[in-house]
């Protein structure tokens, strides 16, 4: 069973930082690139980031590029998102994904659980 699991969301002050983990299982995560997705209730999911296989490819969507990075273990089957210089607009779900690119915003079968981010004074 494939299983993708996001800890590391919570409140947080304009401004601040939060980094977010997705551990996966069930899968050769290493063979996968892998994508973060964030959805704001009562709006569509919207497409963060990217990363290859060996985590030297990465990629942003312009709402978040030069503050979000993103990268991976492969040895330790976890994805990353930290995420810096937060905006109140940050605020979502946060969702792993497995495959790549804003594609994989229309599949929720890629998707893990979701972890809560909040940015707010």
């Amino acid at each position: 069973e494939v299983r993708l699991v996001e800890s590391g969301g919570g409140m947080v002050q304009p401004g601040g930082s939060l980094r977010l983990s997705c551990v996966a299982s069930g899968f050769d995560f290493s063979r996968y690139d892998m994508t973060w997705v964030r959805q704001v209730p009562g709006k569509g999911p919207e497409w963060v980031s990217s990363i290859n296989t060996i985590g030297i490819a990465d990629y942003y969507a312009d709402s978040v590029k030069g503050r979000f990075t993103i990268s991976r273990s492969n040895a330790l089957n976890t994805l990353y998102l930290q995420m810096d210089k937060l905006k109140p607009e940050d605020t979502a779900l946060y969702y792993c994904a497995r495959g790549h690119g804003p594609a994989v915003a229309l599949n929720r079968s890629l998707w893990g659980q979701g972890i809560q981010v909040t940015v707010s004074s």
